[in-house]
């Protein structure tokens, strides 16, 4: 009848990452200490001690790192600290750069 042939089928099944974007705080000399502290700890959930420790950081070098993330996570936190500094009367700063 038929012949019977062993086929086998390749899946590649590896979930792939995707590309991360690291969020940079930028330093002004019009938003407040505490603001920044406040975005910190409110939105990229640092502990009060992390948060201070990246603010100074930001204060004496003019930026930092904050976090790693996908895009869209990203993108997401910086544009809900914009709207929150635009609101607040800061002219504070946020950039996205691929890692």
């Amino acid at each position: 009848m038929g012949t019977k042939s062993s086929l086998k089928e390749r899946t590649d099944n590896r979930v792939k990452e995707p590309k991360q974007y690291n969020v940079i705080m930028l330093n002004d000399d019009f938003t407040t200490m505490e603001f920044v502290v406040s975005v910190l700890v409110d939105i990229f959930r640092k502990d009060e001690v992390t948060a201070q420790a990246i603010m100074m950081n930001v204060h004496k070098n003019g930026q930092a790192v904050v976090g790693k993330y996908p895009y869209d996570i990203a993108v997401t936190r910086v544009n809900t600290v914009h709207d929150r500094a635009r609101s607040e009367g800061f002219p504070f700063r946020m950039t996205v750069e691929e890692a």
